[in-house]
């Protein structure tokens, strides 16, 4: 079966599919085109223009497209079962003497859809129903002919091994969220404890970019495309109340990507507030400040960014004194890069230098693109609230979803980058376990390090002082 091409080849700069759509009768009359874009739709044309036939298959980006958007109006199982229904009843699949001159015509073009599909959206088959459909039409054709058994084989052996390799990420990351524990109940513990920081397991910041780098990337593999929907939608309206939306799990690899941010923003706010020496706080910020400049070299704006966000935080940025004392000119040029000012125009021109150096590289390295990963999610959010999903006539407003494919196909190119690094345990282990600070912590510990300066400051510290450590 053909090779499927890379997300980054799908779409042009408009987020339209330029290529012409292949012949097809269009049985519903109800798809509309604009210079040879599909434009809206009914459902069912939809869904009908999803189904290869003889003479048909459609086009890659409109594929995606679909399968991406098509769960805001019907659950992926539902449209799993009419896609096996039209592709069954359409080529006579269910007949007990199907022709194999036709099945063989029929059949590489129905495996190729399910591969898209399978490789594509893989979570969607964590639902029985939809493993029970993709079973039963697979081996429709392959007991037609002997010879599609190999490929419906390699399409079920590929499925079950991602959705293995994903419960076994999901459990590892349970068992990191069930050890998490705040530093300060740690620190009372084991007061000997306050001595490891950061320095202890890695003193060189251009291996703590790059193993940060590893964290990214391996999140970012595990978010699937139709979590960016999924996020964000609220039922439709002619759904019948079926809602697709209820289930957490099915933005879960979403929302830990999310969660590693905030953590990073803390761990680095913690590490900054922790040490009692004013010099050692100083030679924490100049570490971290040479952490996201790698990171922003290597192409890592997310972390880039929750190395920002945790020393701009009040408790690390009262630290006058301790500020004082830090050569600031190279963080300037960081928060310069990451200015929200102008709807993030420095950041985005960045971004664009890193996708196109991504689409020219010659090494690993170069392929790099981790994005601001919230300002993506803000991005398909707005796009999302700023139209319609249907037209007035009720039809499905395939304009917008173009965009919308547009933009998270480009993030699936960039998740699927090979991280070149050396990966190294004890690190990765420190930054992903290592106890932080709540955010009362940060301020006791910012208040312990550099007094309080005005009356509201004292009246927290002591109530900080009699809650977190019992003293008065």
């Amino acid at each position: 079966m053909p090779q499927t091409p890379p997300f980054a080849a799908m779409f042009d700069s408009s987020g339209y599919n330029r290529n012409l759509y292949q012949a097809k009768e269009d049985s519903c009359g109800e798809l509309y085109y604009h210079d040879n874009n599909l434009l809206s739709g009914s459902l069912e044309a939809l869904i009908q223009h999803l189904v290869p036939t003889v003479d048909y298959y459609p086009d890659r980006t409109y594929i995606f497209t679909f399968l991406l958007s098509s769960r805001l109006f019907v659950h992926p199982y539902e449209l799993m079962a009419k896609v096996c229904h039209l592709c069954t009843e359409k080529q006579r699949l269910d007949e007990p003497a199907a022709d194999k001159s036709r099945l063989r015509k029929i059949a590489p073009k129905i495996l190729q859809l399910l591969t898209e599909w399978t490789e594509t959206f893989p979570y969607d088959f964590r639902d029985e129903r939809m493993m029970r459909n993709l079973k039963e039409l697979a081996h429709r054709i392959a007991s037609g002919d002997e010879m599609y058994r190999k490929n419906v084989q390699q399409i079920t052996q590929g499925l079950i091994r991602k959705l293995a390799s994903l419960s076994q990420y999901e459990e590892v990351l349970a068992k990191i969220n069930a050890t998490s524990t705040d530093r300060l109940t740690v620190l009372k513990a084991k007061p000997q404890a306050i001595q490891r920081d950061i320095f202890s397991v890695c003193a060189d910041p251009y291996v703590l970019a790059q193993q940060l780098t590893h964290i990214e990337l391996e999140r970012l593999s595990y978010i699937g495309a139709q979590e960016f929907v999924q996020a964000f939608v609220q039922k439709d309206p002619l759904d019948n109340d079926k809602s697709c939306y209820g289930d957490r799990k099915k933005t879960r690899n979403l929302q830990a990507y999310v969660e590693w941010f905030n953590r990073l923003s803390y761990l680095v706010a913690t590490e900054i507030c922790m040490p009692v020496k004013k010099k050692h706080r100083v030679r924490m910020i100049d570490y971290f400040i040479d952490v996201a400049r790698e990171c922003f070299n290597i192409g890592n704006f997310n972390s880039l960014m929750a190395i920002i966000s945790g020393m701009n935080m009040s408790p690390v940025s009262r630290l006058k004194k301790t500020w004082s004392k830090v050569k600031t000119a190279k963080f300037d040029i960081l928060e310069h890069q990451m200015d929200p000012s102008s709807n993030f125009y420095n950041y985005r021109t960045a971004l664009r230098g890193a996708a196109q150096r991504s689409l020219t590289a010659h090494s690993s390295r170069e392929k790099i693109v981790i994005p601001f990963f919230s300002l993506l999610i803000k991005d398909i959010y707005f796009l999302n609230e700023g139209c319609a999903n249907r037209l007035p006539n009720g039809h499905v407003n395939f304009e917008k979803f173009w965009e919308l494919a547009k933009q998270v196909s480009e993030f699936m190119t960039w998740k699927q980058v090979e991280c070149p690094f050396e990966r190294d345990r004890k690190i990765l282990q420190y930054l992903l376990t290592v106890p932080i600070f709540s955010e009362d912590a940060l301020y006791l510990a910012s208040y312990e390090s550099e007094g309080p300066e005005n009356h509201i400051e004292k009246d927290r510290w002591k109530t900080l002082r009699s809650t977190l450590l019992g003293r008065v």
